[in-house]
């Protein structure tokens, strides 16, 4: 054998080699993958809790920590009161032992008078007689003065009584301090648990992170030697960067699947090929042509650039705006760029009718040129493009409405509130989205803001970025629509008129009857008049499918769920 098969074999053997480590090292990668995957989801879970038990703790620290400054305000009012009261009592009582003193000092002065006076009046041998007299006579005297006595005494306390009954009504009995400090001894013993058991999932969150810490650390490593295993192999080719090229990932899709590396270069070089040819071969005029691209021969590729692509489909819509106006309904917009490419070009219509088709499909990746091609080909219903301008010309007519002092500049606050005017069934999430675009679009850190310039289109009349958003935000809203629609359907295979109209009207009762008719007719693709008597089923997904391609938004605000 010789040197040169041997020194083929080894590389070979060495290639086999290499591909079975880089197996190995994908399906460590793909293991990897999913454990990462949970240690976010824990992780995040376990911060979720950590901030929920930290926020109850919180309140439930504060509240705690609050009544008991009420209820110690409480007993220190309660103890300056009852000691005030104290006082009070001592004093009274006082006085009263004063009073009582005073009386009876007064009451024995005069039964000595009236003895002095009686021993006066008689003389000494009926003096025992007289003593007999004073005797009897000084009873009911005794008596009544001790009845005044009591009476006063009694008329004294009933009005302490009273006195202390109105001050001490509302002070707290004994049994209710005690049940009160009972239930705060119950919550310390409470708040002590649950700070044990923080205490416990923040020490598993630290082993968890510790975990997570390592597993990124092995997969940086595993990453590493990935790349250099990449280096140190022959590279693959990037065929997803020929999207880019041929007019965006779905062409490329339907070009290359299936294809092995050769053929797809071949398919490259075709395309790069016609591309890059100074002709475009005619169709032919056959029916299966469309009207536009129906003619014959050479035609002269004039390879059209972005802006003047851009250029004429704004020709072509304002144009066609004018005449459905005129004639007050909507013409076919296939056939009126057939007719618009005549009028502008004449003879040479035919060459400007390819060139600005493979002009559309090299700028797929521009919403405007998207749309234009989507319409044309029948994918999308021309109410889309209708929607949109009518969606951004409203906004601007509101921000200018008003602008009272016609500036060109509205505060942030003005401006969020003429988004909620003119965006009345959005999310507070979208409209703050919103408003943090056209900040960092017109590079606004809370000053006024000059919204005409959110109007402005680039050199190639392409939309910025708020424009785009609020396009963006009405797609994904249209889709929701569809797709609470689809739940109210309640996954049935097949409906009709009834059906979608009863869904409609569940889902969305400020809809009007017009416009809900209208969007039946789109759904079942018949006529005006054939709606009432339509009882023909249709599969719901392709109902569905005809409602994502007209422009069906929300009336009114969705109705209050059970």
């Amino acid at each position: 054998m010789s040197p040169l098969k041997l020194f083929s074999r080894g590389g070979d053997i060495l290639q086999v080699e290499r591909s079975g480590t880089m197996a190995y090292l994908r399906d460590q990668i793909r293991e990897l993958e999913p454990l990462r995957a949970r240690l976010v989801v824990v992780s995040e879970q376990c911060e979720k809790r950590i901030l929920g038990l930290r926020e109850e703790e919180r309140v439930e620290i504060r509240a705690l920590k609050q009544e008991r400054q009420h209820r110690q305000k409480v007993i220190e009012n309660m103890r300056e009161t009852q000691s005030s009261l104290q006082t009070q009592v001592c004093c009274l009582q006082a006085d009263l032992a004063a009073q009582y003193l005073m009386y009876r000092e007064e009451c024995d002065a005069r039964k000595l008078l009236i003895a002095n006076i009686s021993s006066m009046s008689y003389g000494p041998d009926e003096e025992p007689e007289e003593e007999q007299e004073e005797v009897e006579i000084e009873d009911p005297v005794k008596e009544k003065l001790a009845l005044k006595v009591c009476r006063e005494d009694l008329t004294k306390a009933q009005v302490e009584l009273n006195r202390l009954h109105a001050e001490y009504g509302d002070v707290v009995p004994r049994r209710d301090w005690e049940t009160l400090d009972h239930t705060h001894k119950e919550n310390l013993l409470k708040l002590e648990t649950l700070q044990k058991d923080f205490d416990q999932m923040k020490a598993e969150y630290d082993t968890l992170l510790e975990v997570h810490k390592q597993v990124t650390t092995q997969r940086d490593s595993l990453q590493g030697e990935l790349e250099g295993f990449k280096e140190a192999s022959t590279p693959r080719p990037e065929w997803e960067q020929c999207a880019d090229v041929l007019g965006g990932s779905e062409r490329w899709a339907d070009l290359s699947q299936g294809q092995s590396s050769q053929r797809r270069l071949e398919i490259l070089l075709a395309e790069l090929g016609g591309k890059n040819s100074e002709f475009f071969t005619g169709l032919g005029t056959s029916d299966d042509v469309p009207i536009y691209l129906r003619y014959e021969g050479q035609l002269k590729n004039h390879r059209l650039k972005k802006n003047a692509v851009v250029r004429i489909l704004k020709e072509v819509w304002k144009e066609k705006v004018m005449e459905d106006g005129r004639r007050n309904e909507s013409s076919n917009l296939p056939e009126f760029l057939q007719q618009h490419l005549e009028r502008q070009y004449g003879e040479k219509a035919g060459e400007w009718a390819y060139s600005l088709v493979e002009g559309i499909r090299q700028h797929q990746k521009d919403d405007s040129v998207s749309l234009f091609n989507d319409i044309l080909t029948g994918k999308v219903d021309e109410s889309v493009y209708h929607g949109q301008t009518h969606l951004l010309s409203n906004l601007l007519k509101v921000l200018i409405h008003s602008d009272s002092t016609e500036s060109g500049l509205l505060s942030v606050q003005d401006f969020r509130d003429n988004l909620q005017m003119a965006f009345p069934l959005k999310r507070a999430q979208d409209i703050d989205e919103l408003v943090t675009t056209a900040q960092a679009e017109l590079d606004n850190n809370g000053g006024s803001l000059p919204y005409q310039r959110l109007y402005t289109e680039d050199a190639d009349g392409k939309h910025k970025d708020f424009l785009n958003l609020v396009k963006k935000q009405a797609s994904t809203e249209r889709h929701m629509y569809i797709s609470q629609l689809r739940t109210q359907l309640g996954g049935k295979g097949e409906v009709t008129v009834a059906d979608l109209r009863a869904a409609f009207k569940n889902i969305d009762p400020s809809l009007d009857a017009i416009k809900l008719d209208w969007v039946l007719t789109m759904a079942f693709q018949i006529h005006q008049g054939e709606l009432e008597q339509h009882t023909t089923q249709m599969d719901t997904e392709l109902a569905l499918q005809h409602l994502l391609a007209i422009d069906v938004t929300r009336a009114g605000p969705a109705p209050q769920q059970d």
